[in-house]
C-alpha cells in the first residue's frame, strides 16, 4: 500500500506561525535530471546516479509537459537537464490549491522504499494527515510504476539499467478546498510535482476495461482501428480516455470519432470527430493517459458504439486488454475515423487495443467490477454482451428504485489478487495483467465517478497454489483501501469448480476456505455486501459443482445463463 488516507484534524490553537507555502518549483532542491553528455551535472541519489534526459525525452516526459497519470495532471519541470528539477522531502510548506478526490504525488525513492507522514491544509483551516511511500528509482515495483526508462546515468558513464519513477495518490474528501500540502520528513523521498486530482463531477463512465499487457500488434502502419465497445448508461455530451499503460515510448493518434454501430464496422451515421485540446490528434507519452474533449453527442444507454482512431506511423506493440469478447476492426491504410461504411475495415481483431474508457455527461456516477475471465467475459457468447456485469447494467437500467449507475468492467482474464501475471513493463506475450492490489489505484481509484467496487477474484490464486488465508488477506487490504477513498464495497463468493483439471481436492478445500471467510467478511463489516455467487451457481445434487445448465463445458467458467445467473443474483438494493 503506497499510500493512506488524509485524517482531519482541528486547527491546533498553539500551534507556531509557519512560512509561508511556496510553488513547489520554488522548492527544488535537487537535481535528477542530467543529460547523456555530461552526466556529472546531476545527482538525484547523492552517489551521482541520474536519469537521462533523452530517455525522458524518448518518453514523451519533455520539459514543462503537463501529462495525466491516474486521472491527476502533473506538470513536469520545465527546467534544462542539469537544474534543479525536484525537492527532496524535508517537511517543506508546498503551495497547492484545489477540489479534489485525491492528492497526486510525482516521486521516486533513493536509498529503499522512503516513507513518510505529512499534512495536507484546507481552506477552512482544518488540517488532515497523510502517509506516503515513494518506491525506489532503481528497484521499485515495475507493475506500479508510472514511467520506466532504459538507462541510469553516472559520472563513470551510463549503465543499461532501468530508472522508474511512480504516481501515488493519496485520498481526500472532495469537499474542503486544499491550499496547501506539508512534506514529510524524508529526506530520501523525491516530489517531482503535485496536485489536486479534480473530481469527475458531472461525468459517469459508461464503459472501461483494464490494460491486462503490452504486447505485439500487427504491425500496423498508418492504420484506423474502429473499436466496438457497450454502454451501459447513457448521456447527452462524450469524452473518450486513451492510456499508453505499460509503454516505453509515446504513440500518436492522428484522428478519432464516435458513432452508433449499425453492423460490424458500419455506423448508422456519419462518425463524429473527436478532438484533443482544441487538435484533431494527440501524442500520448509512456505511461500517460489522455482524455478527448467533451463532444455533444446523444449516447445511447445499452448500445454498441464504434470508436474509431487513426494510428500514424508504425506501431508494433500496444497496451491492450485481451480478452474483449467482441470483435473490432482494424482498416486498409489511411483515416477512415469518419467513414460510415466498414468497407475499408478488412482486419478483425478481438481485443481492445489503447482505448480504455467513454464517459458520458449526468448520471449517479460508476460501479467497477474487479474481477477475473468470468467478470471479463471468457466462454459467452461474443458479440452479444453477456458477460455478467452487462446482465447487471441490464437490470439498472431496468428499475425505477435505484439510479442508473454506469458499470465499468475491470476483469482482466487469468488475473491473480495477489500476484503479477504480466511483469509490468516491456513487450510480453504474457496479458493476464498485473494483480488486482498493484492495479487497484488505476483500475478502480481513478475511474470516472465510482461509488462502489465490486470484487469477485482469488480463483486463479487457489489454483496457481496461493492459500485462501492469502487471498483473504489480500481482499482485507482491497476493501480497506476502497473504504479510504470513500467507496462502498461489495465482495462475492467463489463458483463451485469441481470437474474442471485445474480444480483439484486441495483448491476445492481452500474454495470452501476463502467462501465461508468471505460471507464472514460480509457480516463483519470488512465488505458491505456479499453476493454469493457460490449458492447462485452450484448444483444442489453436488454443491462442488456448477448446475450443468449453468456450465459453459470447462466446468470452471459459466456460460450465456450461468452469467445472467450471476448478474440476476445481485441484490441491487447493496449498491
Amino acid at each position: 500500500m503506497l499510500a493512506s488516507a488524509v485524517s482531519p484534524n482541528a486547527p491546533s490553537a498553539t500551534a507556531t506561525v509557519a512560512p509561508l507555502p511556496k510553488p513547489l518549483q520554488r522548492l527544488f532542491d535537487n537535481t535528477a535530471v542530467s543529460d547523456d553528455a555530461r552526466p556529472a551535472a546531476a545527482d538525484f541519489d547523492g552517489a551521482g546516479g541520474s536519469l537521462s534526459a533523452q530517455d525522458l525525452a524518448a518518453a514523451g516526459w519533455t520539459p514543462g509537459r503537463a501529462l495525466t497519470v491516474q486521472g491527476a495532471r502533473l506538470t513536469w519541470s520545465r527546467g534544462a537537464p542539469g537544474r534543479p528539477d525536484n525537492v527532496r522531502a524535508a517537511g517543506q510548506s508546498v503551495r497547492v490549491t484545489g477540489h479534489g478526490d485525491a492528492l497526486a504525488f510525482l516521486v521516486a525513492g533513493t536509498g529503499a522504499d522512503t516513507s513518510g507522514t505529512g499534512t495536507v491544509e484546507y481552506a477552512d483551516g482544518t488540517t488532515g494527515l497523510y502517509r506516503l511511500t515513494a518506491p525506489d528509482w532503481r528497484t521499485g515495483p515495475l507493475p506500479t510504476k508510472a514511467v520506466a526508462l532504459p538507462h541510469v546515468n553516472t559520472p563513470g558513464g551510463q549503465l543499461a539499467e532501468k530508472s522508474r519513477l511512480y504516481v501515488v495518490t493519496v485520498p481526500l474528501d472532495g469537499i474542503r478546498e486544499v491550499t496547501a500540502v506539508r512534506l514529510p520528513q524524508a529526506r530520501d523521498l523525491h516530489v517531482l510535482a503535485l496536485s489536486v486530482r479534480p473530481a469527475t463531477t458531472g461525468w459517469t463512465g459508461t464503459w472501461a476495461v483494464a490494460t491486462s499487457g503490452h504486447p505485439a500488434v500487427g504491425p500496423w502502419t498508418d492504420r484506423t482501428l474502429r473499436l466496438v465497445v457497450h454502454t451501459s448508461a447513457g448521456g447527452p455530451r462524450v469524452r473518450l480516455r486513451f492510456d499508453n499503460t505499460f509503454a516505453s515510448g509515446p504513440v500518436a493518434i492522428g484522428a478519432a470519432s464516435v458513432a452508433v454501430q449499425e453492423q460490424g464496422a458500419n455506423a448508422l451515421t456519419t462518425p463524429l470527430p473527436l478532438s484533443f485540446d482544441g487538435s484533431a490528434g494527440v501524442s500520448l507519452a509512456a505511461g500517460a493517459q489522455v482524455y478527448s474533449d467533451p463532444l455533444g453527442f446523444e449516447v445511447p444507454e445499452d448500445t454498441n458504439l464504434l470508436v474509431s482512431f487513426r494510428l500514424t506511423g508504425t506501431v508494433s506493440a500496444l497496451p491492450v486488454h485481451t480478452l474483449a469478447v467482441q470483435r473490432s476492426y482494424v482498416s486498409e491504410p489511411g483515416d477512415h475515423t469518419a467513414d460510415v461504411s466498414g468497407a475499408a475495415y478488412t482486419t478483425t481483431i478481438t481485443n481492445w487495443p489503447l482505448l480504455t474508457g467513454v464517459d458520458v455527461t449526468g448520471g449517479p456516477g460508476s460501479v467497477v467490477t474487479l474481477g477475473d475471465s468470468i467478470t471479463d467475459g471468457g466462454r459467452s457468447t461474443t458479440d452479444t454482451n453477456r458477460r455478467w456485469p452487462d446482465v447487471l447494467s441490464d437490470r439498472l437500467g431496468t428499475q425505477i428504485v435505484l439510479p442508473r449507475y454506469g458499470v465499468l468492467n475491470q476483469g482482466v482474464s487469468g488475473n491473480r489478487v495477489t500476484q503479477d501475471r504480466y511483469p509490468g513493463d516491456g513487450t510480453e506475450t504474457a496479458t493476464w495483467g498485473v494483480s488486482a492490489l498493484n492495479r487497484l489505484d488505476r483500475d478502480v481509484f481513478a475511474q470516472t465517478s465510482v461509488r462502489t467496487l465490486f470484487v469477485f477474484e482469488g480463483i486463479n490464486d487457489l489454483i496457481s497454489g496461493i492459500g485462501a488465508d492469502q487471498v483473504a488477506t489480500a481482499l482485507s487490504e482491497i476493501a480497506d483501501r476502497a473504504h479510504e477513498h470513500g467507496l462502498r464495497v461489495l465482495a462475492a463468493t467463489l463458483l463451485p469448480c469441481a470437474g474442471n483439471a485445474y480444480c483439484t481436492p486441495a483448491v476445492q478445500a481452500e474454495r470452501t476456505e476463502l467462501n465461508t471467510w468471505i460471507r464472514r467478511a460480509g457480516a463483519s463489516g470488512v465488505f458491505d455486501g456479499v453476493s454469493d455467487f457460490d449458492a447462485a451457481l452450484r448444483d444442489p445434487a453436488d454443491p462442488s459443482r456448477m448446475l450443468p445448465a449453468y456450465d459453459s463445458g470447462d466446468h470452471l467458467h459459466p456460460g450465456d445463463a450461468g452469467m445472467a445467473a450471476l448478474g440476476t443474483s445481485v441484490d441491487l438494493g447493496k449498491l
